[in-house]
């Protein structure tokens, strides 16, 4: 139904923006809380460079279209209806991976 779709795709953008903020500052998000959309979660690093390392990264590891919008760069999760929760849950164990090697 529409309404179990929606709740699935709640989980699913709750969850990155949880992870977002709980990565203390790592990962930046770009929307404010009521702006933030629940189909695209997209963020910053802390600069251009790191950011190019984590989508080369991600796209070694499986993970594709996460280069942000080519005006405004950063990172960018598409994560529309076809998405499972599942592969969020993937992508947030890589993100948490990938800050862990960064921050020692």
């Amino acid at each position: 139904s529409l309404a179990r779709m929606d709740a699935i795709n709640r989980s699913k953008a709750e969850f990155l923006y949880r992870l977002l903020e709980a990565s203390d500052g790592f990962y930046r998000g770009r929307a404010d809380v009521q702006d933030r959309s629940l189909m695209n979660v997209a963020f910053n690093l802390a600069s251009p460079e790191l950011e190019e390392q984590f989508i080369a990264e991600s796209l070694a590891a499986g993970f594709s279209g996460l280069a942000g919008h080519r005006a405004i760069g950063g990172v960018r999760a598409s994560i529309y209806n076809a998405l499972a929760l599942s592969a969020v849950e993937e992508l947030a164990g890589f993100m948490d991976d990938f800050r862990r090697r960064q921050t020692g």
